[in-house]
């Protein structure tokens, strides 16, 4: 039996337990687009030390690491460089666009009972399954 799926749980453990970590130590919720964005239109400009620690451990603590973890890693994503970069752009629109994103709307708003944290996620799941389906059967590019 496969065991891949350990390593979506271990991740999903380790953005609960850092979500909880920044609550309590900042007290407020941990969302990761409202926290990059803050440092991009400077609106969050005022705790920017705190943003930009928190933006370089996301890229830094997966360098980290890497040496611990001898497994090959198959992503499938695409080598399609131009279909990744618009794909990373349209992310960024759709979490200015709802508010949010996944850390903060799905991880942090469900735990909170939040009803807009949970309208979002459904909608967002929604809305990636039908892009999945067309991208796949009608482009055929996934």
């Amino acid at each position: 039996m496969q065991i891949d799926w350990i390593w979506g749980l271990v991740g999903g453990l380790m953005i609960g337990a850092a979500a909880a970590f920044y609550l309590l130590v900042n007290g407020r919720i941990m969302g990761a687009s409202g926290i990059v964005g803050g440092l991009v239109d400077r609106t969050g400009w005022s705790t920017w030390a705190e943003r930009l620690s928190f933006v370089a451990g996301l890229a830094l603590i997966p360098a980290l690491l890497k040496p611990l973890f001898t497994a090959p890693v198959d992503t499938h994503i695409t080598d399609n460089m131009p279909a990744v970069i618009l794909a990373g752009l349209l992310v960024g629109v759709g979490t200015r666009l709802a508010n949010g994103c996944t850390s903060g709307h799905g991880v942090c708003g469900i735990s909170r009972f939040s009803l807009r944290g949970i309208a979002a996620t459904i909608f967002y799941l929604v809305a990636g399954g039908l892009a999945v389906i067309v991208f796949r059967h009608l482009f055929g590019s996934i």
